[in-house]
């Protein structure tokens, strides 16, 4: 559990730069394919027969879409959706689905995140929050480090009394390779403010979003 505060963010072009992951090398859509090509040849196969005659273009489309978050914008996705607000209490999403790729192995990370805040005189869309766990889920990651950005996003934005996040992902990596362990899963948290500070606070938020562990 990571219980910690960051410095005062005061716009979100700075949340997103204090939270980047990395300049992206600029290549081009063929020498990606061509490295996908390479790849099937390394594998022993054929990327001329027919069941492989495309399939450079169609990873090359997927790793696209499951890495859109690199070329999002939290101004854009934002579009203006935090308000002036006369609320104190803890606002809660839980089991907000998350698809993420393990940057070690680019394998599938799935999961949920349960995300709060305790306004102090603004909110935000409630989508909105699905939307910027999206935005740093579809990107190489690790667990640890995309819970501690969805929090500092929320935390830098909104200026809150505290923000709280919790993911609970099964790893591919550890499912499919490696130990080969379904049904094993991994839980991260990252609290700030008042979660970090106050202990009753923080039981609260852990026990409005106890739930059944199995995905389903």
């Amino acid at each position: 559990m990571t219980l910690s505060t960051r410095p005062d963010l005061t716009s979100a072009d700075q949340v997103l730069s204090s939270l980047a992951t990395g300049q992206q090398q600029t290549v081009t859509e063929a020498q990606m394919m061509q490295a996908v090509r390479t790849l099937l040849i390394g594998l022993g196969e054929d990327p001329d027969r027919e069941g492989l005659k495309d399939t450079p273009k169609r990873v090359m489309k997927a790793l696209q879409f499951l890495t859109k978050g690199y070329d999002e914008s939290l101004d854009e996705l934002l579009n203006g959706a935090v308000f002036t607000e006369d609320a104190n209490e803890m606002v809660l999403v839980r089991d907000i689905d998350i698809f993420s790729s393990c940057e070690h192995h680019i394998l599938p990370i799935i999961g949920r995140a349960h995300v709060a805040y305790i306004p102090n005189g603004k909110v935000i869309g409630l989508s909105k929050i699905a939307r910027i766990c999206d935005m740093y889920a579809r990107r190489l990651q690790v667990q640890e480090r995309l819970t501690v950005q969805i929090a500092d996003a929320l935390q830098g934005l909104l200026k809150p009394q505290g923000v709280a996040v919790v993911i609970e992902a099964t790893h591919m990596c550890m499912v499919m390779r490696g130990v080969q362990k379904p049904g094993s899963w991994t839980v991260t948290s990252a609290m700030r403010g008042v979660f970090a500070e106050d202990v009753g606070t923080r039981k609260e938020f852990m026990n409005l979003i106890r739930h059944n562990s199995n995905f389903r």
